[in-house]
């Protein structure tokens, strides 16, 4: 992937996971300051979603730990395990909210 490829098709990820939040019920800030976002909760946890160009990831930082995404057939998917991250996002979002929280591409 050709590093344009990967910052429109990262963006777009940023792009979405703000977009959830307007159909979200959880009470859940994001913040965007260039290529990350800063989701808070009320409880005052956050995670952070932010792209790491040189190795063509967008990582997440959360209370469950630290993960990187990769772009592979299609879908963001964590190297690790092959979690797809929108589900990963949702989970994580959801254990820290306490209540379900579904992001979306």
């Amino acid at each position: 992937m050709t590093d344009s490829d990967y910052l429109t098709r990262a963006e777009a990820v940023l792009t979405a996971v703000e977009r959830s939040l307007d159909y979200c019920d959880a009470d859940i800030e994001a913040e965007r300051n260039g290529s990350v976002v800063t989701l808070e909760f009320a409880n005052g946890t956050k995670i952070i979603v932010n792209l790491q160009p040189p190795m063509q990831e967008i990582w997440i930082a959360a209370k469950a730990g630290g993960f990187h995404f990769k772009f592979t057939d299609g879908e963001w998917r964590d190297t690790r395990n092959g979690t797809e991250f929108f589900a990963a996002l949702s989970d994580y979002a959801s254990q820290q909210a306490g209540e379900p929280v579904t992001f979306e591409p």
